[in-house]
């Protein structure tokens, strides 16, 4: 896919964290320190990763930067699912959490290919 959509998906996704911080502050795992800043450091991150994809002269490093931050934050992913079950979500929600999971390698890929072109 197009180097220039994952960019935008992940610039989106970090403005995402500076305009509704309290909806990511909820699935940060509770031994995590510093709900609110954590969640401003990794929506900033997204965007200058995202925007670092961009030019040739940034886009590795960019690259690496992105993956090593979806390793970073596939906790919080895991804990949203672990929260919604402990809650008594619906199934079908939990089914879509859970399907997330493992979503995080294809899209780890995607980066990683995109930030070597």
């Amino acid at each position: 896919m197009k180097r220039s959509l994952l960019a935008l998906l992940f610039v989106v996704a970090g403005v995402l964290h500076f305009v509704s911080p309290r909806s990511y502050e909820r699935i940060m795992p509770p031994y995590l320190p510093r709900h609110r800043e954590l969640v401003y450091l990794s929506g900033a991150l997204e965007i200058a990763g995202g925007l670092g994809l961009l030019p040739g002269r940034s886009r590795r490093a960019a690259g690496a930067g992105l993956v090593l931050l979806l390793v970073a934050v596939w906790p919080a992913n895991l804990q949203m699912f672990l929260d919604a079950r402990a809650a008594g979500k619906p199934r079908w929600w939990l089914a879509l959490l859970a399907a997330r999971l493992p979503l995080q390698l294809p899209l780890i890929a995607w980066v990683w290919r995109a930030s070597r072109r």
